[in-house]
């Protein structure tokens, strides 16, 4: 298939991903100006992305990709709390989670990008007009699908008390956000001690991708905290960990890590062992 028809059709299909989960998110939640909040807030996820994409771009340069897309989850969350007008606490400690890691996350992949000059995931996209507009419309797409439950119980009418399911939602964020961030750290100090090497301690022992699994625990617990006032069609929002899953192991994540080690160390017996020897995701703790 030619590769613009390929652009052209991530494009279209993130779209039309973001309209269904615009549309199941919106069903009995609050209402702006006529206008169901979650789906308003889907909408500005993508202009947003499309609005930054145009300097991007002209200038050629992926250094605010990342950062972008964290200060969109922010605003989302921002504006639904404010435009609710929510005193619900499950929605201030959703937005609050959120934020946090928004904050950490984004203040990390871009002071990564600033110091090694560039994200090597871009070299060959940002030549390419298409293609770079698809990867900001899947950054939208990321934003509105990942925030999607947290979105939904932060935008409905229906309050309930925290209750365990909550406590063990939350529980969850805080283990895969400590999860997380330990990795990134210990991969960071790694890299400045002994460059072009591969890590194998701390967590990097018991998995190859353990900041990874972080990620995907957090959002599980975003999940868990939310079910309880999710109703109906909003029930599909709980496509939010799934998705995280999806993204990071088969798209941007993992797949393309992996590519890239193995073009690097394939040949190395010590890198060989490794591989067969530590799971790609969830942690095997070897004593």
């Amino acid at each position: 298939m030619n590769k613009k028809l390929v652009w052209i059709a991530g494009i279209l299909g993130s779209l039309a991903l973001g309209g269904l989960i615009a549309l199941a998110g919106s069903q009995n939640g609050a209402v702006w100006m006529g206008l169901p909040l979650f789906a308003l807030c889907c909408g500005v996820a993508f202009m947003v992305q499309w609005l930054l994409f145009i300097p991007a771009y002209l200038f050629q340069t992926e250094r605010y990709f990342d950062l972008a897309g964290s200060l969109t989850y922010i605003s989302l969350v921002l504006v639904a709390l404010l435009l609710s007008g929510s005193a619900d606490p499950r929605s201030f400690i959703i937005g609050g989670l959120v934020i946090i890691w928004a904050c950490r996350l984004g203040t990390f992949l871009f002071s990564r990008v600033s110091l090694e000059g560039e994200d090597k995931r871009f070299r060959t996209i940002k030549p390419d007009f298409l293609q770079f507009l698809m990867t900001w419309t899947i950054q939208g797409l990321w934003v509105s699908v990942t925030l999607a439950a947290g979105l939904a119980a932060m935008t409905v009418y229906e309050h309930k008390p925290i209750g365990l399911l909550g406590a063990i939602g939350i529980s969850l964020w805080v283990f895969g956000f400590v999860v997380e961030v330990v990795a990134d750290k210990q991969k960071g100090k790694f890299r400045r001690e002994q460059p072009g090497k591969f890590i194998t301690l701390g967590l990097w022992r018991y998995s190859r991708h353990p900041n990874y699994f972080g990620e995907i625990v957090l959002w599980l617990g975003i999940a868990l905290l939310a079910l309880p006032v999710l109703q109906g069609w909003q029930y599909a929002t709980l496509i939010s960990p799934i998705f995280v899953i999806f993204l990071l192991v088969k798209v941007s994540g993992i797949r393309m890590l992996e590519h890239r080690a193995n073009k690097r160390w394939g040949e190395d017996p010590e890198y060989q062992f490794y591989r067969s020897n530590t799971p790609v995701l969830v942690p095997r703790f070897r004593f």
